[in-house]
């Protein structure tokens, strides 16, 4: 089963390996994953769509929680949350399809952000089944290239998060 994870840490180099590491150990295949720095820079909030068996899943979200320059891990899978991806789809068109092209993507609500003799450059975001049905339309219209972001996820929950102070590490501590 798919485990959406919205993880917070500190923006240093290795972070990243080290939770991608622990994943990739233990034989779990990363789908998605999506990672920038936050209002704050010392931060980034990361997000990694992971294939994990339902009983693991806390276990995986105690495992990163262990980790170095982790901050926080959240299991967003069935929380109150906004999950979405973004598209970016090149569909290569016949004249005559040019305008069913445009009413379809009109109807899932994307963006077209290109336009040239041979078809169309169309942006689109929402959930990963919608964007697989866009996807699957607008290559009936002729041959396509796509890009995936992943998915980023946002928790609806009103909780304030909660931060421990960094564990000292006994640097500049002096011994007799």
């Amino acid at each position: 089963m798919l485990q959406t994870i919205s993880i917070l840490l500190e923006n240093k180099p290795g972070a990243l390996l080290r939770v991608t590491g622990v994943l990739s150990a233990r034989g779990y295949n990363i789908e998605g994953l999506t990672v920038a720095k936050t209002l704050d820079p010392e931060l980034s909030r990361m997000t990694i769509t992971v294939d994990v068996e339902e009983r693991l899943r806390t276990q995986v979200i105690k495992q990163m929680n262990k980790l170095v320059n982790v901050l926080q891990a959240t299991d967003m899978t069935e929380s109150p949350s906004v999950i979405r991806e973004m598209v970016l789809l090149r569909v290569k068109c016949t004249q005559e399809h040019r305008t069913a092209v445009l009413k379809e993507a009109e109807i899932f609500q994307a963006r077209v952000i290109d336009s040239s003799l041979e078809g169309f450059a169309i942006e689109a975001t929402g959930v990963a089944e919608k964007l697989d049905e866009f996807i699957d339309v607008m290559r009936s219209y002729g041959e396509s290239d796509v890009s995936r972001s992943g998915a980023v996820a946002m928790s609806l929950e009103t909780k304030k998060l909660r931060l421990q102070p960094p564990v000292p590490t006994g640097a500049g501590v002096q011994t007799a």
